[in-house]
């Protein structure tokens, strides 16, 4: 035990002290433990009740119940469903160094952790096409943008995202693995599953990569279109654009979250890239904050909404009102 430094590691152990074929436990100071424990909770605690109000905010209200508006319930449900159900566990996993909660539970909460990471990054490339309309053809925007198109992808999103997020997980297909990891993933107290390394290069590219450069094209073409609107606009202001400063500015709001989204994911992602190239020598724990780094975007999307977005603010102002009058 190093008593100059308390913030570092204290000790080794094993999860499973009974047990022949336990995992190592590395065993962090109380120093450093305590702080990250009131710090994933406070972060777990935020974003269920920020992604819940944002639900409840769309959900209360018929004037919101908009194609768009629905993708975003539904993503906030996918980050809801995150901070329920993923991020403690992976809490415990992060700080006790080991996994206590069972073999089919790791490979479970695993799937749950991918179907909800896919479902993020399908449903920002189905808003990112519904805003693709909304500025590049607004004449046709209402028609091809119905409820029911929304609702398909909302389904399409939710429906692939669990068939691939479970299927490689339950298939315990490893796209990058090694004979030392399939050591450790044997051991008692171990889930490399989650957020293991085998999702690898190939895992990376198909569902993250290729599709946030689908994102960024969509974008950089409404971005192109949206300046002339705002030039029209503002050099002619009783002209009857068919773009309105309501759509520009869900479109850049929406662009905020997108980018939110690629700035806490992209580091996690390019490890998994990295990683085979220089011989899986990049340290767990790194692995480990990217991780948790990447969880923090499920915080972010309700502060954007409430900065960005007016009607939020007033809706729920009103919300609060009423539920103040009731208690």
């Amino acid at each position: 035990m190093n008593l100059s430094q308390p913030w570092t590691v204290e000790s080794f152990g094993l999860c499973f002290a009974s047990l022949n074929d336990s995992c190592i436990k590395t065993v962090y100071s109380p120093v450093l433990r305590a702080p990250l424990y009131l710090l994933f909770t406070i972060t777990i605690i935020l974003i269920v009740f920020g992604n819940l109000w944002v639900i409840y905010t769309i959900s209360s209200f018929q004037q919101l119940h908009t194609p768009t508006n629905y993708l975003i319930v539904s993503m906030a449900v996918s980050d809801l469903l995150l901070g329920t159900f993923v991020m403690p566990p992976s809490m415990t996993h992060s700080l006790e160094t080991c996994w206590y909660f069972g073999d089919f539970f790791c490979k479970f909460h695993s799937g749950t952790d991918f179907t909800l990471c896919n479902a993020s990054v399908l449903h920002l490339t189905f808003i990112s096409i519904d805003r693709y309309y909304a500025v590049c053809q607004p004449l046709q925007y209402h028609s091809r943008m119905t409820t029911r198109v929304s609702v398909f992808m909302i389904l399409v999103s939710w429906g692939f995202s669990a068939f691939f997020g479970f299927g490689i997980i339950f298939s315990e297909l490893k796209i990058e693995s090694l004979k030392t990891e399939e050591v450790h993933v044997a051991c008692k107290g171990g889930c490399l599953a989650l957020h293991g390394r085998e999702i690898g290069v190939t895992y990376s590219i198909v569902f993250y990569f290729l599709p946030m450069f689908i994102i960024v094209s969509i974008y950089s073409r409404i971005f192109v279109i949206a300046q002339k609107h705002v030039r029209v606009i503002n050099n002619y202001p009783t002209s009857s654009s068919s773009v309105t400063k309501k759509d520009l500015k869900a479109t850049k709001t929406l662009a905020i979250v997108i980018g939110v989204f690629m700035s806490c994911w992209t580091p996690y992602f390019m490890c998994n890239i990295i990683d085979p190239i220089v011989n899986h020598t990049i340290p767990a724990l790194l692995y480990e904050v990217l991780m948790w780094v990447a969880y923090l975007n499920a915080v972010f999307n309700p502060l954007i909404y409430a900065f960005f977005y007016s009607w939020f603010r007033e809706k729920s102002k009103l919300l609060y009102q009423k539920l103040y009058k009731l208690c």
